[in-house]
């Protein structure tokens, strides 16, 4: 498994942890940025992993902001995108059974960093189930394809 990583400097401490228990894990990553705590923009971290993760040359991406909110309004603007705000393992796991989330957004501001962890290692252990979901995800995909203006 590929994992695309980006965040803000809001994320930046929690991504850096993140990406520390990846390689402990032997799980392979890229870091898209931003590589400090200097101010910046999260929409264009958004914008570079969804990027990558359509590009199927990764398999999911995880962002990090302050809040989580930005970054995941800017990656659900990108069709193909399914990204879920988590805060705890629960949503973390039904966001991939259920939804097949393909991004995961966490609150670097908002969690601690042995919570963080968890989320991922849960997120990453989860699998799509199908089933009774996918007529669920084939109606937000029917919503994605309306112009809405």
């Amino acid at each position: 498994m590929r994992i695309a990583f980006g965040s803000d400097h809001a994320g930046y401490e929690l991504k850096e942890e993140l990406k520390a228990f990846l390689s402990r894990s032997q799980i392979d990553y890229k870091d898209f940025g931003t590589y400090n705590h200097e101010s910046c923009d999260y929409p264009d971290y958004a914008e570079k992993v969804c990027a990558a993760v359509l590009s199927k040359e990764f398999d999911r991406g995880v962002l990090i902001c302050g809040s989580g909110i930005g970054m995941s309004i800017a990656a659900n603007k990108i069709k193909g995108i399914y990204a879920a705000l988590c805060d705890n393992t629960y949503t973390a796991e039904m966001s991939r059974k259920h939804n097949n989330a393909n991004i995961l957004v966490l609150p670097g501001r908002l969690i601690g960093k042995t919570l963080g962890v968890e989320i991922l290692k849960i997120w990453l252990s989860s699998e799509y189930e199908d089933g009774r979901h996918e007529k669920r995800l084939e109606k937000i995909r029917k919503i994605e394809e309306k112009n809405f203006k």
